[in-house]
């Protein structure tokens, strides 16, 4: 079958590593598509195993599989330098070891196609197997199937990274807009997506299951020093002193247990002006925590009130902990997003 890629539609972006026993039910899940105006650039990154092999048989019986062979260097590499070659104006992740469900391609163009400000396409995501899947990641995915408007998605993006990065679809001139893919210590996938939030871009989600996320032990999150807690309160820090920060005189941490202490650290080097700590336990309450008062709740608004730009930043990592801040903020006529933000 012939096929001109410079035509497409769509460019599927896949890093590949060592994945010969995925690999197969990935492209399958591509070649079955509703859409098929696309492209798949296929990045090898140096396999040891049948990875290569399997990429050129797809190639040569699919024209629309593209192949391109590297050195391993890592998957930031392997972005960067797929998408440089990849040819259509709207970029498809995905990895090795994920399936798309048969309309992901058709419902995400749509919704790109019929939504014109919109950057960032995502969808709702389901693991699998199931009997891998750790409570923590379950919990992690109920919040990150949660999140389907752009308004919700920019409230949240100092929480966590809003987007499953392998069931995105993007805007390529968006995505070269703010510099591709970089390495900065830190996950490139959070990374970007907030890079494009300081940028103005605007975010959704097609709100159905599309995309199937393979739960493994192997998994970056895990193995990926960039993916550590430390890392992840780095990149929270950095882009808050560069968005909702930019212009406050007085931020308040929410939260002087290890969460607040460890991002008070970063946000300090960044030259933020921390005034104090917020917290529910008495123990601390009083006390001091970096030189700074740990105030009680009831004194939040008096701190406040002392300020013409204060923040406040919710930082406590303990489950459910997020849900009960925000009931107390927003009963203090705070505005999430405006007035305080969420960062564990």
């Amino acid at each position: 079958m012939q096929y001109n890629h410079a035509m497409a539609t769509v460019s599927v972006l896949m890093p590949c590593f060592n994945a010969e026993n995925t690999l197969e039910e990935a492209f399958n899940s591509l070649a079955i598509q509703s859409f098929s105006d696309f492209e798949v650039v296929a990045v090898d990154d140096g396999s040891s195993d049948r990875t290569l092999q399997i990429m050129k048989e797809w190639s040569q019986r699919d024209k629309r599989f593209r192949v391109l062979h590297l050195p391993h260097q890592g998957i930031l590499n392997s972005l960067n330098a797929g998408l440089n070659i990849c040819s259509a104006p709207y970029i498809a992740r995905m990895d090795a070891d994920d399936r798309c469900h048969p309309r992901r391609l058709e419902k995400q163009v749509a919704c790109l196609e019929t939504q014109p400000e919109l950057a960032v396409v995502g969808c709702l995501v389901r693991l699998f197997p199931e009997d891998q899947v750790r409570r923590g990641f379950q919990i992690y995915l109920a919040w990150l199937n949660s999140l389907v408007h752009d308004a919700d998605i920019r409230r949240q993006i100092f929480v966590e990274s809003p987007f499953a990065h392998p069931s995105v679809m993007m805007r390529k001139e968006c995505l070269q807009r703010v510099g591709g893919y970089q390495e900065k210590g830190w996950p490139e996938d959070y990374d970007l997506w907030l890079r494009l939030y300081l940028a103005g871009a605007r975010f959704s989600k097609v709100p159905e299951v599309l995309f199937d996320w393979r739960e493994r032990q192997q998994r970056l999150t895990r193995s990926d020093s960039r993916y550590s807690l430390e890392n992840f309160l780095k990149a929270k820090a950095h882009y808050l002193t560069k968005g909702p920060l930019s212009t406050v005189d007085a931020v308040v941490v929410w939260g002087a247990g290890m969460t607040g202490r460890r991002l008070s650290k970063h946000l300090i080097r960044e030259g933020v002006p921390l005034v104090a700590f917020v917290d529910i336990d008495p123990n601390k309450i009083g006390s001091t925590r970096r030189n700074l008062p740990i105030l009680e709740p009831d004194d939040l608004l008096i701190c406040l009130q002392r300020y013409t730009k204060p923040i406040v930043l919710a930082a406590v990592g303990s489950r459910g902990a997020r849900q009960l801040i925000r009931q107390r903020l927003n009963s203090m006529g705070l505005q999430e997003g405006h007035d305080w933000w969420g960062v564990a």
